[in-house]
């Protein structure tokens, strides 16, 4: 029972450093093109060599 004392407090920092990351990506726009990412995914044109 004394192992719960440490791993209560470390999963509930880990969960919120978890959950400022998702809100952090948010912030950031990571999320902005899920329709442009789920049109490339089924193209099938290859971008072997992406413009630089």
């Amino acid at each position: 029972m004394d192992v719960l004392a440490y791993l209560i407090p470390i999963s509930l920092i880990l969960g919120a450093i978890g959950l400022g990351a998702f809100f952090w990506t948010l912030r950031h726009r990571q999320y902005d093109d899920p329709d442009g990412d789920a049109q490339r995914i089924l193209s099938d044109e290859w971008d072997d060599y992406p413009k630089p």
